[in-house]
């Protein structure tokens, strides 16, 4: 499976000198397993050591997935700390409740995002190579909030998702179209 997750490396800039930017953490008074241990206790439910495995290897590198490829990365059963595929998708389902992970829709597949402690941001999606890269645009937000103020909408969030193609994608197939010339 290609991979999912990419953050964006550098400031990208148009000729309107529009900047968007990479995404950056923000400081958090909890942690990841504190704040989901904290909503674990206000439903009355358990942090059993699958949950909590399962918090650290989400929240252990900062990267899109799907539950199919989280599952590929845990111990397989019989070895230490096994977690359920059952497990995995419920517990996913937890976070995004949580407010620790965002889910959309991509390619026919959930794919989970880090919601905690990550401002607000908006993905590239190269429908090639599968590749989502990560931006934050002051100039995005400030349209969005002037569309809402004139249309009288209080917004609370918002997930946008460009599809595309990605610079290496795109010169890829320009070579491939020089050397059919030939």
């Amino acid at each position: 499976m290609a991979e999912l997750s990419e953050s964006t490396s550098e400031t990208a800039k148009s000729s309107s000198e529009t900047v968007a930017t990479k995404v950056q953490p923000l400081e958090t008074s909890l942690s990841p397993q504190e704040r989901f241990s904290e909503y674990l206790q206000s439903r009355g439910l358990r942090q059993t050591s699958q949950r909590k495995f399962l918090i650290e290897q989400v929240f252990s590198q900062h990267e899109h997935f799907d539950a199919e490829e989280l599952i590929e990365r845990l111990p397989r059963r019989g070895e230490d700390n096994y977690v359920s595929t059952a497990t995995v998708y419920r517990t996913l389902r937890e976070c995004v409740d949580a407010g620790l992970l965002n889910s959309f829709q991509l390619d026919g597949r959930t794919v989970y995002d880090h919601d905690y402690g990550y401002p607000e941001h908006d993905h590239l999606y190269c429908t090639r190579c599968r590749k989502l890269l990560e931006f934050q645009s002051d100039e995005l937000v400030a349209i969005r909030d002037q569309m809402a103020a004139l249309h009288g909408f209080r917004v609370e969030s918002h997930k946008m998702i460009i599809n595309g193609v990605c610079r290496e994608c795109s010169r890829r197939r320009r070579k491939k179209r020089k050397q059919d010339l030939v």
